[in-house]
């Protein structure tokens, strides 16, 4: 049984057993010209949080998470290698140096025992990690900012690289079974939207598949499922229709709640 939390743009919660995964946490306020409505849940003390931030951009990693330390005592950060924390950084943000203590540097095309969780890495095709966790005898990939991102007008030499770094960074998946899966679907490249997503729902063994890096539109998602001939992949991925929207999984299949 598996609990995942939609909490806003490509921020989710995964529940496991005595386990929370929290990927790409940032403040609803931070984002210009948005407004966010993701609201983190309140745990127990006594779980183990680990909190996954798989590069720099404010979108994806905020540096006040480092304070939840304070009350989360078994609390655990795997953050990309591109996000910077040097001393005097920490200071000025009132961030006790003591917390890399706690803290998991990543690079990308690596493995991470972090607890006993199995962290790998993929390359992105932006900045930063894409992850592959297995907790709990659960996989769960998130996709950070790896997607093809190839732009209209960009010219076939450009979008043609893009597409092969895209090919190669998921070939890291064959032969994984994964249970969820976060996957970019970001309306706003155009007529190149679909190809990402659409690449890794034919080539990746994946369960279920949450869309997200959605900015707050969730009608590529419907738009998506209509242009698609292959029911398998329709069944496959979840209807997000605002932040802070709950599932439940359960041998394969998702239930709102």
């Amino acid at each position: 049984m598996m609990k995942v939390i939609f909490v806003q743009h490509s921020c989710f919660v995964v529940e496991i057993e005595n386990k929370v995964l929290i990927f790409d946490w940032f403040d609803k306020n931070r984002i210009a010209g948005y407004e966010f409505g993701g609201v983190m849940p309140q745990f127990s003390k006594d779980k183990e949080i680990y909190l996954f931030a798989s590069h720099k951009h404010q979108d994806h990693f905020d540096l006040q998470s480092l304070k939840w330390i304070e009350k989360y005592p078994n609390m655990h950060f795997i953050l990309s290698k591109d996000i910077r924390l040097g001393a005097n950084y920490l200071k000025r943000n009132e961030i006790p140096e003591n917390i890399k203590n706690y803290i998991t540097f990543v690079k990308p095309l690596s493995t991470y025992q972090v607890g006993d969780l199995e962290v790998r890495t993929l390359n992105s095709t932006d900045a930063g990690v894409a992850f592959l966790v297995k907790a709990n005898g659960q996989t769960i990939y998130h996709a950070g900012d790896l997607n093809d991102w190839s732009m209209e007008g960009a010219g076939d030499i450009i979008n043609g690289k893009m597409k092969r770094d895209y090919r190669r960074a998921l070939k890291e998946l064959e032969g994984e079974h994964i249970d969820v899966a976060f996957v970019v679907l970001d309306a706003r490249i155009g007529v190149h939207q679909f190809e990402g997503f659409d690449y890794f729902m034919q080539n990746v063994n994946a369960d279920v598949i949450f869309p997200m890096h959605m900015w707050r539109d969730y009608s590529a998602i419907a738009r998506y499922k209509a242009q698609s001939k292959n029911i398998r992949f329709i069944e496959r991925i979840v209807d997000i229709t605002r932040e802070n929207e709950e599932f439940d999984i359960e041998e394969s299949e998702f239930v709102e709640k």
